[in-house]
C-alpha cells in the first residue's frame, strides 16, 4: 500500500482530512489483538493509508479523503477494569435479541413437554417440600397454606439458579465464537439471564391460578413488584457475571453448579419463613440479595405481614455491590477468554 508522506502527515486536519490514530503496541511490538483492546471505533474513510508510521502509541495523524475509498476501522486501547459501554451493547443489540432467541428455542428443542418444563420444574419441588416440610416437619408458612408460600419461593429461586447455571455455561458452550470474532463478550450470560424470563412468567401464570384457587388477595404492597424484579434480574447477572468467568478457566466451577445450587436455596428462606431466624440476624441474612427478592413478593402476594422495605433496601445494595463487582472482573478477564476457551 502507498505510503503517506511524513510532511504531510504531520500536517494539521483540515477541511479535507480527517484524524487518524496510531494503534499501540504490545511491548513485543507486535500489534495487540481486538480481544486485548475490546472495543472497535469505526472512523471514516481513506484514499491511502500507511502501513507502517513514525509514532508514540495514541499520535494522531491526518490523511486525504475518498468517497470511494473503504471503511476503516481503528481499534483503541481501553482499561480492562471497567463497567458496561452501553453505547457498545447498543450496537450489538440484534446480535443480543439472536442470542436470546436461540437459547429459548435450543432449550425446548425436540422436547415433547417443551416450555412445561418451566411449570413442572417449580411445581414437582412444591409438591416434595409441601409433604416434608408442610406435613412431616411442620414448617410454619406464616398463616399461608404451605404449597403457596413454598411455590412463591420457589419461582424466584429457580429463576436465579437456572440463570445462574446457564450463565456460567454460557461462555464454555460458545467457546468456538470467543475465539473468531469480536463483540461484547457480556451479552453471552447477559442473554442466557435474559432467556430465563420466559421460564419465570410462565411459572407466574400458575402463581396467580394458586392464589386464585386458594381465595388469596395481594396487598398493596405489591406495587414494589417492579423492584423487586429488577433485584431478581440484577442478582442472577451478577452471579453469572462472577461465575462464567471462573467456569471458562477452571472447569470445575461447571461441575459443582449443581450442588452448590442445592445448598445456597437452604441459605435463603425458600422453604421456611424468615421469622424462624431471629431478628437480630434478619440485616446479615438480608445480603444475600434473593432473601429480600422472596421476602418482598411473598408480602406483596399474601400481605402476611408487612413489606421488609430495610430488608429489601439492604438486598438491593448487596446486589448492586455483586453486580458492580461481577462486571469490573468479567471485563478484566475477558481478554484471556480466547486463549482458556
Amino acid at each position: 500500500m502507498e505510503q503517506l508522506d511524513s510532511t504531510r502527515l504531520n500536517q494539521p486536519p483540515n477541511a479535507g482530512t480527517l484524524p487518524l490514530v496510531v494503534v499501540p503496541r504490545s511491548p513485543s511490538g507486535s500489534p495487540r489483538s481486538g480481544e486485548e483492546f475490546g472495543q472497535s471505533v469505526r472512523v471514516s474513510t481513506w484514499e491511502t493509508v500507511a502501513r507502517s508510521l513514525d509514532g508514540e502509541p495514541g499520535d494522531t495523524f491526518s490523511a486525504p479523503i475518498s468517497d470511494h475509498s473503504p471503511q476503516i476501522t481503528v481499534i483503541r486501547a481501553r482499561s480492562g477494569w471497567r463497567l458496561v459501554d452501553t453505547r457498545e451493547l447498543f450496537a450489538y443489540r440484534d446480535l443480543y435479541r439472536f442470542l436470546v432467541r436461540r437459547e429459548i428455542k435450543v432449550r425446548y428443542a425436540q422436547s415433547a413437554i417443551g416450555v412445561g418444563w418451566a411449570i413442572l420444574q417449580p411445581l414437582f419441588a412444591m409438591l416434595v417440600f409441601t409433604v416434608i416440610f408442610g406435613k412431616l416437619a411442620r414448617v410454619s408458612s406464616d398463616g399461608v397454606p404451605y404449597a403457596l408460600f413454598s411455590f412463591a419461593g420457589l419461582v424466584p429461586w429457580m429463576y436465579f439458579a437456572n440463570s445462574v447455571t446457564d450463565g456460567v455455561n454460557s461462555l464454555i458452550n460458545n467457546a468456538h465464537m470467543l475465539s473468531k470474532v469480536y463483540f461484547p463478550r457480556l451479552l453471552l450470560p447477559l442473554a442466557a439471564v435474559t432467556a430465563r424470563l420466559v421460564d419465570f412468567l410462565v411459572a407466574a401464570g400458575v402463581m396467580t391460578g394458586m392464589l386464585l384457587w386458594y381465595r388469596v388477595a395481594p396487598s398493596w404492597s405489591l406495587l414494589a413488584l417492579p423492584w423487586i424484579l429488577m433485584l431478581m434480574f440484577l442478582s442472577a447477572v451478577a452471579g453469572a457475571a462472577w461465575l462464567a468467568s471462573f467456569a471458562l478457566q477452571y472447569r470445575d466451577v461447571k461441575h459443582a453448579m449443581s450442588f452448590v445450587v442445592q445448598i445456597l436455596m437452604y441459605a435463603a428462606p425458600v422453604v421456611y419463613p424468615l421469622s424462624m431466624i431471629p431478628v437480630r440476624y434478619h440485616p446479615l441474612v438480608a445480603l444475600n440479595p434473593m432473601v429480600g427478592v422472596i421476602e418482598g413478593l411473598r408480602a406483596g402476594l399474601f400481605g402476611a405481614h408487612e413489606m421488609p422495605w430495610q430488608l429489601l433496601l439492604i438486598s438491593t445494595a448487596s446486589g448492586l455491590a455483586w453486580a458492580i463487582s461481577g462486571v469490573l472482573y468479567f471485563n478484566n478477564r475477558q481478554a484471556r477468554f480466547a486463549d482458556v476457551a
